[in-house]
């Protein structure tokens, strides 16, 4: 609502209020997107910011929560503003509540963004053929199980 605080819950998201572990994620994709686009290792990041790589690893998967100064170092480094970040995390929120949001992860693995990658250098006669192969193998899971 207007004017009410932001609050964080401990269960699923119910209207406004919003799970800490929701915005960690969501801070964390757009880490991993924005480094990824840049071509930069997690060790090439960590090193400018002055961290291990691992730590660039649990903020990417939202196990560790990034602090004000450390979002502040992260954007210098990917050269982007702290804003970015933030790009996006209403609707992520909104989506999160309605769908449970596995949806949103599943498009930020790499396998993912490479099968996508491949599927869109195909031409449009094997991509028809390569959705078909995928629905048609899609329908014979549903009716052996």
């Amino acid at each position: 609502m207007e004017g009410e605080p932001f609050r964080f819950g401990t269960g699923r998201n119910t209207g406004k209020l919003a799970m800490a572990t929701d915005i960690d994620l969501h801070l964390g994709r757009r880490l991993r997107r924005r480094r990824r686009l840049l071509g930069l290792t997690q060790q090439q990041l960590a090193t400018q910011v002055g961290i291990r790589f691992q730590q660039i690893q649990k903020y990417e998967c939202g196990a560790n929560r990034i602090s004000a100064a450390r979002l502040w170092q992260l954007s210098e480094a990917l050269e982007t503003p702290v804003s970015y970040f933030y790009d996006g995390l209403t609707e992520a929120l909104e989506r999160s509540e309605t769908a449970g949001g596995a949806g949103g992860e599943m498009f930020s693995r790499k396998e993912t963004l490479d099968l996508i990658q491949a599927y869109y250098q195909l031409g449009e006669r094997p991509r028809r053929r390569l959705l078909d192969l995928a629905k048609s193998l899609h329908s014979e899971g549903d009716a052996i199980a």
